[in-house]
């Protein structure tokens, strides 16, 4: 466990100074790859109905857990069997590599960069590379929206939601969350051709998420305080706009950053051509702005320290 702990705040490190570096080789991609894959040979195995889509999902999910959470850890008994300081040196690599911290930042300042400069369609280029919906009919506000709230979600399925499996169950656990979190990402949608092999992928991604969520609200609120924002606001948008999202988990942490920021988030939005109708979230006591898009960052980034903080003080309990 102390090994563990050593390696989790090198990783921790290492993310905010290097982020992900682009051309840089990605567990998460070899993740997706293999979600493609086993998407691809399932579907044509499975019968072409609800239910048989829904099994193919579902034997998708525990073949892709499986080999996310074995591999790791066959790699780290690998290592350490030759050297503890070699497994502390892939330990730290693979904690750096299930982080988000500064891409996340860094990723949202190329869309502010791009609103910046006044190009529309570089601006929906940037956003498109960090959300899910259509963009290529977002309006600079829309841009800016996006990206704010982007920030805000993924705070908590970026950031303190692997913090906090890292803290439990150290780098298994926390690629089998990456896992998790990538399904749901690739075929958790409601609309054709994912709504039934997605099914499941969509529903561990709630219950994965439903703690985390609930616990980056909370230090999000905490980091707001620290930063001088509306703490006020943002507990009461929280309180009332909290569950105004179709999942259970993702209106948490945007509802307190709309709360903090005094904006209006959510809303309509399309996907691969279809109208999602969404609920607002907050209250529009004033437009947004570019500057937004920063405030969302530097809030995000308090509630990175906060939770890591609190995971290093969970991951030392467990050495007692």
């Amino acid at each position: 466990m102390k090994w563990s702990l050593m390696a989790f705040i090198i990783g921790f490190l290492m993310d905010l100074l290097i982020g992900d570096p682009h051309g840089f080789p990605h567990p998460v991609v070899f993740i997706g790859r293999e979600i493609t894959w086993l998407e691809r040979g399932l579907r044509r195995i499975f019968p072409k109905s609800p239910g048989g889509e829904k099994a193919a999902g579902g034997l998708l999910w525990l073949v892709v857990v499986f080999t996310s959470t074995g591999i790791p850890l066959l790699l780290l008994w690998i290592c350490h069997r030759i050297s503890p300081w070699l497994r502390l040196a892939v330990e730290s690599v693979m904690c750096w590599q299930i982080l988000a911290v500064k891409s996340l930042r860094d990723e949202s300042m190329r869309v502010y960069d791009a609103l910046e400069s006044g190009d529309i369609e570089k601006s929906r280029h940037a956003v498109s590379q960090i959300v899910g919906r259509d963009t290529a009919a977002l309006d600079d506000a829309a841009v800016t929206r996006a990206a704010v709230e982007t920030v805000a979600e993924n705070t908590s399925d970026g950031i303190v939601a692997p913090l906090l499996y890292l803290a439990i169950g150290g780098v298994p656990l926390g690629f089998c969350y990456k896992a998790v979190n990538t399904m749901d990402s690739m075929l958790g949608y409601t609309e054709a051709p994912y709504r039934h092999i997605g099914f499941v992928p969509a529903k561990a991604d709630d219950v994965a998420n439903f703690l985390p969520s609930r616990l980056a609200a909370l230090l999000m609120l905490a980091a707001g305080w620290l930063l001088r924002m509306d703490v006020q606001n943002g507990w009461r948008i929280f309180r009332r706009d909290r569950l105004r999202h179709a999942s259970p988990n993702a209106a948490h942490t945007e509802s307190v950053c709309a709360g903090l920021l005094g904006l209006r988030l959510a809303g309509d939005s399309w996907y691969h051509g279809v109208l999602h109708k969404k609920e607002f979230i907050g209250d529009p006591l004033r437009e947004i702005e570019h500057q937004d898009i920063p405030r969302a960052c530097r809030l995000s980034y308090a509630t990175a320290f906060l939770a890591f903080a609190l995971c290093c003080v969970i991951k030392m309990l467990f050495l007692l």
